[in-house]
């Protein structure tokens, strides 16, 4: 039997130096290098160990590069090749630069100017990009000096090809204190970092976050190993410990997130075959497949174990690094006498300190102690390196809540009923003591959900979720219209608090999350004794906390009968209230791009509507006709308030249709009125305002009504970039169309009002021809495939045909539905558009042409197909 063959990577060193020509060499540097990247992936899928495969990548690049320096440089040349930066500690990942350094005297660089020039190509030709400089010793130093990048990188580095003795000769000339000082690196490092953080919105919970760049990535574990390095001499993080700035436990997590991270960092080069970072959704998905995880369920995707996994690394990178980061600080400013801070604390350098934090391992109740004497102290710099290791070192001694005893329980709800209630959970969330008294909250830390709409952790988004929740008590926020009026009626404010804790607790699980949290939520106010009534006003807005949600943005607050369906489901005002701040709150913690005046409005609006349902009492509901004379009074004292003459006005609302009183507000129909009537009677009337906030207008068109008049003026607004919120489409009695638009701009700069006139009018003299642009898809919708679904049911009044559309996002969307609906000379009489992510749930309110709902079955399937290709087409 014969031997099994080597592998190829092992072989690499031996055929580059048998090529006969720098052709050859050129093919099997080439060829070796395909075939060790091919066999290392090959070894990943397996789960060889990420420091052996960092090895190995690390091995076949030094064969290339000790090779070409070899066949270019002749021996005894008095010059030495370097590898510095990550390549110089031997870190390389499949894709990554390599970082080299050919250090000699000016007159030897000269003397081999021409040999080195081919050393880096015959690099270049093989495929392997690099980074290089060529300095005598005094122009490391001099480049040194003005860069502390370039100091950064020279601190790790070893001989590829020369005297072994160089780097230590590199090291000596760069040493403190004459150049960058501890102090001095220090600073600059830390200031490095902030900047970098900043550029990532310092956090790591970003969709397609950087591994190495990020915060909590990669570059934060090296950023704390270079100021080890400067400011106490020491090799790499490990020799930290015996020095007391490092615990053991803490050095052994750094060690562990380490091949987390470098694992992705691996399998992303792998993959995108280039020098890529960030794990953006191109790779996402494969790369847990390459890391062998598969989906559980719909709600727990291989894609978001990984990620999950990611965000938890980080989060642990980040807390250890701002620990070492203070340790640092309090080393290099000195000694300074402790302040008192209480019986059995003290602030060190402004930190809150346990005196003796040994204390912590008994379990919560020193716990809760040191979390309720922080709160005493506002303003503390934050918890003391030392206490917070002692208690990252401590987590496993607390016990969830329901083997605690009474009076510890008691004590966590003293501290969630304090002012500073937020600040203490999302310090127990940050330092993992939450996710050990509440191991549900454990189970959704750095849990992430794979699609465009939720951009934060469900962990991070709670806690967004309770910070809104505290700027409501603060009235912190101008975008929540209400919100702090509501908010002080609240009888027991922390329920607000718990709802938010619980309402997405139970993502993951499989299930309904609002009814399996609200389970959990019952467990825990039974646990904590909470009164009956409180118990079941929690569990209700956790099961119930995207009622108010769904009604406003899917339904037509506008009908009385929404309205009195919604107020017989929440019953009371103290519910209306609670859930009001809750869904706020909700919407507002998903993304920073969610909330905006128009969702603010339509939840006022719905408050109020449903507070006057509650105050008249649910067996007296609010009839249509009466909010339309409402309406009427209303929008005549405004105009006659402005000077329009009484019978002129009627005359005007003589041909609006009933509903329109319904549906539009006083301050529209007086906008609208005034409008028609300085118009002096013309055709066709264009109004437009700004509206609500930046990037957002509103728009009335006045025209006879014709064929495709709906399509060509949602087709004129995506073509200005303007999205549609919400449309109002109705007919007047002579004729006209009067159709009201509230759009936004996404970037938040909308065309002048001016131009948005002058395209619409453009478009009316002929809206047949009117067209929708077709534009390419963002490259993160790709990913995200939501089956297109098309419903019809009968509107409440039984006067409209309903249709639901759920999709995916794409350009043009609403304009291509509209061609649809032109085709099948159908009529739109309201719209209410709602993106979430990748996902649209449009609703729109059709008739025929003779202002029938749609009755025709056959019909009616023919056009769910025909929306259905219009949709699928786009992909």
């Amino acid at each position: 039997m014969s031997a099994a063959p080597t592998p190829p990577e092992l072989t690499l060193a031996a055929r580059l130096a048998s090529a006969a020509d720098d052709a050859a060499w050129r093919e099997a540097a080439k060829a070796g290098l395909v075939a060790n990247r091919a066999a290392l992936g090959q070894r990943f899928e397996a789960g060889e160990a990420i420091d052996r495969l960092i090895s190995r990548c690390c091995e076949a690049a030094d064969d290339v590069v000790r090779s070409a320096w070899a066949r270019c440089l002749p021996a005894g040349a008095g010059l030495d090749l370097l590898a510095t930066g990550g390549y110089g500690r031997g870190e390389l990942y499949p894709q990554s630069d390599l970082d080299l350094l050919v250090l000699g005297e000016p007159g030897l660089q000269k003397a081999h100017e021409a040999a080195i020039g081919h050393f880096f190509s015959l690099l270049w030709d093989a495929g392997l990009h690099t980074s290089q400089a060529v300095r005598s010793l005094a122009q490391c130093v001099e480049a040194a000096a003005g860069d502390i990048t370039v100091l950064t990188a020279l601190m790790e580095c070893r001989v590829l090809a020369g005297d072994p003795a160089a780097p230590a000769a590199l090291a000596t000339a760069l040493a403190p204190p004459a150049l960058w000082p501890p102090a001095a690196y220090f600073e600059a490092k830390r200031a490095e970092q902030r900047q970098r953080h900043a550029r990532f919105h310092d956090t790591a919970h970003n969709l397609e976050p950087s591994i190495k760049e990020g915060p909590g990535g990669l570059r934060d574990l090296q950023t704390v190993t270079w100021m080890g390095m400067r400011l106490y001499g020491v090799p790499g993080l490990r020799a930290l410990v015996p020095l007391g700035l490092l615990g053991e436990d803490e050095c052994a997590s750094l060690e562990r997130e380490w091949r987390v991270l470098a694992r992705l960092r691996f399998g992303l080069h792998l993959l995108a075959r280039r020098r890529e970072e960030r794990l953006g959704f191109d790779y996402q998905k494969n790369l847990a497949t390459m890391l062998g995880l598969k989906d559980e369920r719909r709600d727990n995707l291989a894609v978001e174990q990984m990620m999950q996994g990611f965000f938890r690394s980080a989060a642990t990178v980040m807390r250890i690094n701002d620990r070492l980061l203070q340790r640092f600080e309090e080393q290099l400013s000195g000694r300074e006498a402790p302040v008192p801070a209480g019986e059995g604390y003290e602030l060190r350098h402004g930190y809150l300190a346990m005196v003796g934090p040994g204390r912590l391992r008994e379990g919560l109740g020193p716990v809760l102690e040191l979390l309720a004497t922080w709160d005493a102290l506002p303003d503390v710099r934050g918890l003391h390196s030392e206490t917070a290791r002692a208690l990252g070192e401590s987590l496993g001694a607390i016990r969830p809540y329901p083997e605690q005893p009474p009076a510890l329980r008691q004590r966590f709800m003293e501290l969630l009923q304090s002012p500073l209630a937020v600040a203490t959970l999302t310090r127990m969330a940050r330092l993992g003591v939450l996710a050990r008294y509440l191991p549900a909250f454990g189970k959704v830390s750095g849990r992430m959900q794979y699609d465009l709409f939720h951009v934060y952790t469900v962990d991070q988004h709670t806690l967004t979720v309770l910070a809104h929740m505290d700027g409501f008590a603060r009235r912190a926020d101008e975008r929540f219209a209400i919100a702090h009026e509501v908010q002080p009626r609240l009888r027991k404010p922390h329920l607000l608090l718990l709802a938010g804790l619980f309402h997405d607790i139970a993502k993951g699980r499989g299930g309904d999350h609002s009814e399996l949290g609200a389970v959990d939520a019952r467990e825990f106010a039974a646990a904590h004794a909470l009164p009956q009534a409180d118990t079941d006003l929690l569990a209700w807005l956790v099961e119930q906390h995207l009622l108010m949600s769904v009604t406003a943005q899917r339904q037509d607050i506008s009908d009385p009968e929404v309205v009195a369906r919604f107020a017989n489901k929440v019953a009371d005002r103290e519910h209306l209230d609670y859930l009001y701040l809750l869904t706020c709150a909700d919407i507002a913690g998903t993304s920073p791009k969610l909330w905006n005046a128009w969702k603010d409005r339509l939840l006022a609006d719905l408050y109020a509507a449903t507070r006057f349902a509650l105050r008249r009492g649910l067996e007296n509901p609010v009839h249509a006709t009466e909010i339309m004379a409402e309406t009427r009074a209303v929008a005549m004292e405004r105009l006659l308030g402005e000077g329009l003459d009484e019978a002129a006005v009627r005359r005007i609302w003589a041909a609006y249709p009933d509903v329109g009183f319904l549906r539009y507000r006083p301050e529209q129909i007086a906008w609208q009125t005034r409008g028609i009537a300085e118009s002096g009677g013309a055709e066709t009337l264009v109004m437009v305002r700004p509206h609500l906030q930046d990037g957002g207008l509103e728009v009335f068109v006045r025209t006879p009504d014709r064929d495709g008049l709906f399509a060509a003026l949602v087709a004129t607004f995506d073509r200005l970039g303007l999205n549609v919120l919400e449309a109002r489409v109705l007919n007047s009695s002579d004729g006209h169309a009067l159709d009201n638009f509230q759009l936004i701009a996404p970037q938040g700069h909308a065309p002048e009002p001016a131009a948005v006139e002058a395209a619409l009018k453009a478009a009316l003299r002929d809206p047949a021809k009117v067209r929708p642009p077709r534009r390419a898809a963002p490259r993160q919708l790709r990913h995200f495939r939501v089956p297109a679904r098309v419903d019809f049911d009968l509107s409440a009044d039984g006067r409209r045909t309903r249709m639901s559309l759920v999709c995916t996002d794409q350009p043009g969307l609403l304009a291509g539905v509209a061609q649809v609906l032109r085709r099948f000379r159908l009529r739109v009489h309201d719209a209410r558009i709602a993106t979430f992510g990748e996902k649209v749930e449009d609703f729109f309110l059709l008739t025929d042409e003779r202002d029938q709902p749609v009755g025709d079955q056959a019909l009616l399937d023919e056009l769910r197909a025909a929306i259905v290709a219009a949709v699928d087409g786009e992909h």
